[in-house]
């Protein structure tokens, strides 16, 4: 007869394609059953915007299907994101944040907010709680790229006040530049920029979060410090242009998280492409796999390219990511495709930071 221990013997064959251990020993198989032959259970992904699912599912098919008695199978699926932060903070200022995100570059001019803003929609949209954190302090764009023109709301939490995130999109969201009149310059030094980012972070209710992306301003300057300083994170994504230059940014975008020992997770490569409406013919207008051939020197995962395609600014400007205002266009479908490498990416990010001592920050 078939039993529940062998089951589980035989679902130890099944691996997760990209964390590279057997789904049991991950704690994935839940709610098991066993009731005359018939076998039910759950697989527990990392991640709801897993873009293996259907692999695991054939593997476990594949797998019982050597297990004698067994008459029937039932999976589903669930998802249980799991956390991944480290950092040399003395305290986790967003301790009901699972993974926090920073999207940055090596220089301004690429579209890292445009690509961050798509990219928390996108993860919401594959079914995550996500919010969005405009930490670009000089030029916050955030609230024009996302619609939102009101100003945070004190809210009571345990006791006190924080400011409550408006809501776009379905997402909480975060800026500076709620707090600034349209033509207000910032014009701080470092003291003042870090008690702003603190508050930023410490002092926002953001709720229960599987993922807070944070559009990080550009370059490698005070923000980036504080945020190693003052914040457990899980990982920072790089978005570079398509241009030999590009290997340039990212060596010194690199170069910096590496100092503050901040885990790259990601690359991306933005304006890869145009497609013109005439002949339908693909153009490299900045060239084509300056940051494709970066991710393979450094050996980074390479989320993948996205075009330069009008509508992206078009609706941008008026406050709609892309993947709202055409979610079955290709281009948005590129941003779910990289949204769910992204979480895939982090979930090996969780695993590993699980085994993982407590970081030190390097100076430098």
């Amino acid at each position: 007869m078939v039993t529940v221990e062998s089951v589980l013997e035989a679902l130890k064959q099944v691996q997760d394609p990209e964390i590279h251990r057997d789904i049991v020993s991950l704690g994935m198989v839940k709610n098991l059953e066993v009731v005359d032959g018939k076998v039910s259970f759950t697989v527990e992904l990392t991640t709801p915007a897993c873009p293996l699912k259907e692999r695991i599912e054939d593997d476990c098919k594949k797998a019982l299907s050597g297990v004698s008695g067994v008459s029937g199978l039932a999976i589903s699926f669930g998802a249980q994101v799991r956390g991944s932060k480290v950092g040399a903070g003395p305290t986790d200022l967003l301790p009901t944040v699972k993974n926090v995100v920073l999207v940055a570059s090596g220089k301004g001019g690429v579209g890292k907010s445009t690509v961050a803003a798509n990219l928390a929609v996108a993860l919401k949209l594959h079914g995550a709680a996500t919010g969005l954190l405009d930490a670009d302090i000089y030029g916050p764009s955030v609230p024009i790229l996302m619609g939102v023109k009101e100003e945070p709301k004190k809210v009571p939490v345990n006791g006190g006040f924080k400011l409550g995130p408006p809501i776009a999109h379905n997402i909480p969201v975060m800026s500076i530049g709620f707090f600034l009149e349209p033509d207000q310059a910032v014009i701080w030094r470092g003291p003042m920029l870090g008690k702003a980012l603190h508050q930023l972070m410490g002092d926002v209710h953001w709720g229960e979060l599987d993922y807070l992306v944070v559009d990080m301003p550009p370059g490698t300057g005070d923000v980036q410090i504080t945020f190693s300083q003052q914040l457990k994170v899980s990982g920072a994504v790089l978005v570079a242009t398509p241009q030999e230059v590009a290997l340039a940014d990212v060596i010194r975008a690199k170069s910096m998280f590496d100092k503050v020992m901040i885990p790259i997770v990601g690359i991306i490569e933005n304006m890869s492409y145009f497609i013109c409406d005439g002949c339908n013919k693909q153009h490299e207008i900045f060239s084509r796999g300056g940051a494709r051939r970066a991710a393979e020197r450094f050996n980074i995962p390479f989320l993948g390219e996205i075009p330069i395609y009008g509508p992206l600014r078009e609706w941008g400007d008026k406050g709609v990511p892309i993947v709202v205002q055409e979610p079955q266009s290709e281009i948005s479908g590129i941003f779910m495709e990289i949204a769910a490498k992204l979480a895939g990416q982090l979930s090996v990010a969780s695993e590993k930071a699980r085994g993982a001592s407590p970081l030190k920050i390097v100076s430098s």
